[in-house]
């Protein structure tokens, strides 16, 4: 949007900002006392070499050193946040901001905003002398919480507002604007820190709550531009995930965006939080909040695209500047958006400061790295002729490959204790494999396959289920080949898919029973959980971004019980090292009979580090109750039900369980054991 209401509005955004921000304005010498110091020895170097004429608006100054500079254009400086954007800083005993913008085909470059009535040309930038095209300079005075822009006359003499690639913080939309800020927060989240290496380990236990924040809760749920603040999403969120027993929060992306109905994946601030709910600190004290109460903070991150929108990327100075100029690389049909050209190494570098910097200022656990399928696929959703092969031929796009590398092994190098997680939906091989064994490099993958087998089985009528035991079983055969996060995400419950709850066959009560023994399935097979918020307790409506959940379900029991089944899942899960620490090695699973089809009963082994801690899952896929039922297991007795998911407390039928496991040594030197069992109608029973 171009500021043509600038003059209706400055004043009001002033006053907004001045009361919004007083307390970052005011204390801002004491807050950057530390980082001060170190500038201040930069800055008197550069003093003593540079000659500043502070006689003008602008001050000739630079925080870049030629090294910088050289790391920025080759892709490798990855910390670009602390010294491009604007900065509070000091100069001649005098403090104001400087601002540093990449611009390579401008021929101006302006700050403007309410402080200067958003007049072009009044504070221009200075081009650097190494034609790096970056424009820098320092404003005295120019005070924390005030908007801001660029004004770019660029390529063709095209000029146009643009908000700042760096910001930290942006307006509240529509409203489109830069707002400068100060990163400063004093974290109480040592402890966690410290141990967090073994919580966010491959081998401890993983399932995490993914939560749309605008829509978890709101003020007014009728009312799409309420929002709670970051304050009251912390006193509400937090203690519920805490309740809930989940081992990590996934927050779709809390980037700034201009567009609601983008959900976040169509960023313009990829260094800022979203000004809907508070400043950035409101976002640091969540995270911290869930830190202090041992829970994980996973950050959805979107470096495959971007928008059109005029204050954003998009034609930055006039021409393809963080864009591919060939829009058979450049755009992207599915989305209407913008391809990164991952062959610039001023993008690169971009990129991945912007994913450093969300686990350098704010804590966070992981990342979630979204439609990397479309990044790696020269041809993805393209038709013959709209796309072209790589230099060897292939679809591979092998700029995206090793820029991909390139993040994560820069994550894992600065925050070894930390998870990338790739959002890639094809075969490609290799995603979460070391870089040097030839692999992308990421933590984990979402097993996007399980997912979708998963609910077409489940969808069937238990009858049918029979003829399809190879859909339920598939899983295993290349479960080995990624370390698998099993997803059942936002984007199953949205645009007709219907909600989790009516993906079930059957009345009411089967509808309840065969979601808990899907979830039961899931968080007894190998690998991570991720589940959508509103899943816990079976929404009878499709996810609604601008609404909120059902609470009101919660007051009636099918819905209370069937969230308590999912808390129990998750305390299960914790307890039973047999769950995770083997959770991505062949020795952690076992099938023990998948031999009755007809009967559509199903059962196998999670092996634990040692024995002690082995588990038997049974599940019994159909309505039938299934009375004294035989299952053959070696080595080991089983002698305690210790879940089942048709628990009166869960609104099961309460009536078939296992209180006394009737267990037989049928063949002495095979140590082959029959236990007989009772198996629940739609039921998974785990024994240990």
């Amino acid at each position: 949007m171009m500021r043509t209401e600038k003059d209706s509005t400055k004043n009001e955004q002033a006053d907004q900002n001045e009361l919004q921000h007083t307390n970052q304005i005011v204390n801002t010498e004491e807050k950057t006392d530390e980082r001060s110091k170190l500038r201040a020895s930069e800055q008197k170097a550069y003093e003593e070499k540079h000659f500043v004429d502070t006689s003008k608006p602008v001050w000739n100054y630079s925080l870049l050193t030629e090294e910088d500079v050289k790391n920025y254009q080759a892709g490798t400086n990855y910390r670009l946040y602390e010294k491009m954007g604007s900065h509070s800083i000091r100069v001649n005993n005098l403090w104001g901001m400087y601002f540093c913008v990449w611009a390579p085909n401008a021929t101006s470059v302006s700050v403007i905003g309410n402080f200067n009535d958003w007049k072009n040309h009044e504070h221009e930038l200075y081009p650097r002398w190494d034609k790096s095209g970056i424009w820098e300079g320092f404003i005295p005075n120019f005070t924390l919480g005030e908007s801001y822009k660029y004004y770019i006359v660029g390529y063709a003499n095209k000029a146009q507002d643009k908000g700042d690639p760096f910001a930290n913080f942006w307006e509240k939309r529509p409203l489109t604007a830069s707002i400068t800020w100060d990163m400063y927060y004093e974290w109480k989240d040592d402890d966690w820190m410290k141990k967090r290496k073994k919580h966010n380990s491959l081998e401890a236990p993983w399932s995490a709550y993914e939560v749309h924040l605008a829509s978890w809760m709101r003020p007014d749920k009728n009312n799409e531009e309420s929002y709670n603040t970051y304050e009251q999403i912390t006193e509400r969120l937090v203690p519920y995930v805490k309740e809930m027993g989940f081992t990590h929060v996934e927050l779709m992306p809390v980037m700034e965006h201009p567009f609601d109905g983008s959900w976040g994946y169509q960023c313009t601030g990829f260094f800022a939080a979203t000004s809907r709910f508070g400043d950035p600190q409101g976002l640091m004290k969540l995270i911290d909040a869930f830190h202090n109460e041992g829970i994980g903070v996973i950050l959805d991150w979107v470096p495959s695209h971007f928008p059109y929108d005029a204050h954003g990327l998009f034609m930055f100075d006039g021409t393809h500047t963080y864009e591919y100029a060939d829009m058979r690389k450049g755009f992207h049909p599915d989305w209407n958006s913008y391809v990164f050209n991952y062959k610039r190494g001023e993008v690169k570098s971009f990129l991945i400061s912007s994913a450093r910097y969300w686990f350098d200022k704010f804590h966070i656990d992981g990342i979630r790295v979204d439609a990397v399928s479309s990044m790696l696929k020269l041809n993805y959703s393209r038709k013959h002729g709209q796309w072209e092969p790589n230099e060897y031929g292939g679809e591979g796009n092998l700029e995206a490959m090793a820029f991909i590398k390139d993040l994560n092994e820069t994550i894992f190098r600065d925050f070894p204790d930390v998870q990338t997680i790739a959002e890639e939906a094809t075969d490609w091989p290799g995603i979460s494999r070391p870089t040097w064994q030839n692999g992308l490099g990421f933590g984990m993958k979402w097993m996007m396959g399980w997912m979708h087998d998963t609910l077409d089985y489940f969808k069937m009528d238990p009858y049918f289920r029979q003829f399809h035991q190879d859909k339920f079983s598939f899983s295993m055969i290349y479960y080995y080949d990624e370390n698998f996060m099993l997803p059942l995400s936002h984007d199953e419950v949205v645009h007709g898919k219907s909600p989790m709850l009516y993906k079930m066959p059957g009345d009411t009560w089967q509808k309840m029973a065969n979601l808990r023994l899907m979830y039961t399935y899931m968080w007894t097979h190998p690998g991570a959980k991720l589940l959508f918020m509103g899943d816990e307790f079976g929404q009878t409506s499709e996810w609604n971004y601008k609404s909120e959940l059902e609470w009101h379900l919660l007051q009636y029991d099918p819905h209370k019980k069937l969230k308590d089944c999912v808390a129990d899942l998750n305390k299960l899960l914790r307890a039973e090292p047999a769950l995770y620490e083997n959770q991505f090695s062949m020795y952690g699973f076992e099938w023990v009979d998948l031999n009755h089809r007809a009967e559509t009963v199903v059962s196998f082994m999670r092996k634990g580090k040692n024995k002690e801690d082995d588990l038997l899952i049974v599940l019994n896929l159909t309505t039938v109750v299934r009375i004294d039922w035989n299952v053959y297991v070696n080595d080991k007795e089983f002698t305690k039900e210790v879940f089942n998911s048709d628990d009166r407390k869960y609104y099961g039928t309460g009536d078939v369980f296992n209180p006394d496991i009737r267990s037989e040594l049928v063949d002495k030197e095979k140590k082959l054991y029959k236990l007989t069992l009772n198996l629940p109608p739609l039921g998974g029973i785990v024994l240990k």
